[in-house]
Order: C-alpha cells, then sequence, then structure tokens
C-alpha cells in the first residue's frame, strides 16, 4: 500500500509505504527465529522506515536470556535495526536482483542500550540512511518502546553476492 501527503514542514509530497510479514518475507532472507521485524509503517524509499516488532515470551531467546526475569538482548534489537535497513535498502531491486544477493550487517558503532525490552513490549524501529554507496550503506537505528528510548546504533550494510550451498554429490 503506497501513499503520498505532503509534509507539514516543507508542504512537499513524501511517499509513504506500508508492508505485511508476506512481504517483508518476500524481501529479507530471515525466518523464525531471527525474522524480528513484523509490519512496516512507514517508508520513505532510499531515506527511512519505520518499522514494528511485538516482543512475545514464546521467543527462544527468553528461555536462557533471563528465565526468571525475562529481557529481550540488546544485540538482538539492534539486529531488529539491521533487518528493517535491509529491507529498506533492498526494496530498491527487483525480486530477480534480491535472489542473487544479500544484505549484510558489516559492523555496528555507537550502540546504547537504555532501558530493557520486555515479553508484551512492541518496538517501533526507526532506522534512517546517513550515507549510500552503491554496495554499502552506513544507517542510524532507534528503537522506542512506549516513545521512550530503548537503544540506538549506527551501522553498516553491504551488499554482496548470495553463494549458494553446494547441492549433494557436488564438490565445493
Amino acid at each position: 500500500m503506497s501513499d503520498s501527503q505532503p509534509t507539514p514542514e516543507t508542504g512537499q509530497t513524501s511517499f509513504q509505504r506500508t508492508m505485511d510479514i508476506a512481504e517483508i518475507m518476500s524481501i529479507l532472507p530471515h525466518r523464525y527465529p531471527l525474522l524480528l521485524i513484523d509490519r512496516v509503517i512507514e517508508m520513505e524509499p532510499k531515506k527511512r522506515i519505520v518499522a514494528l516488532k511485538n516482543v512475545t515470551v514464546n521467543e527462544p531467546h527468553f528461555t536462557g536470556h533471563f528465565p526468571d526475569y525475562p529481557i529481550m538482548p540488546g544485540v538482538m534489537t539492534i539486529e531488529a535495526m539491521a533487518q528493517a535497513g535491509g529491507v529498506l535498502l533492498l526494496t530498491e531491486f527487483t525480486a530477480t536482483e534480491r535472489a542473487s544477493q544479500l544484505m549484510v550487517f558489516t559492523g555496528i558503532q555507537e550502540a546504547r542500550f537504555r532501558k530493557p525490552v520486555l515479553p508484551g513490549d512492541q518496538m517501533r524501529i526507526e532506522v534512517t540512511i546517513l550515507q549510500r554507496r552503491s554496495t554499502m550503506a552506513k544507517l542510524k537505528g532507534e528503537a522506542t518502546v512506549d516513545g521512550k528510548l530503548v537503544s540506538e546504533a549506527i551501522f553498516t550494510a553491504a551488499l554482496v553476492k548470495r553463494v549458494s550451498a553446494p547441492k549433494e554429490g557436488e564438490s565445493a
């Protein structure tokens, strides 16, 4: 679904797009238990994305982090930011182009964890492109719960050729 609406600050039209889980799964290669975004609620192509993650106690990391006080691991909040950034960057490519490439996480800078993320929370993840080259990008991500900042980071990603695993009976 796409909408265009004038922004209050400039009066210029910005294009916003939403995506459900099926469309996200058609873009990202991640699957359970590592698919960490549930919905895209805003997207300005080549600029920014806002995604949601519904945190549930059923997620496997809660069995060991920490069983008596389940907290979503901070690195998982950063991974959710990277996945949202991946959706933003990968929507610039066709499905055929995406089939031969992966957007991989290449670095994390300035990561901060401000508050714990608990089962029942809904994380709002906003990612903005800071710099973009043909195969590399630097992004800034922020995750909030109930309007409060829970984590933030600057991270980098690179587009790489997808390597197929050798089929049974073939040599590597």
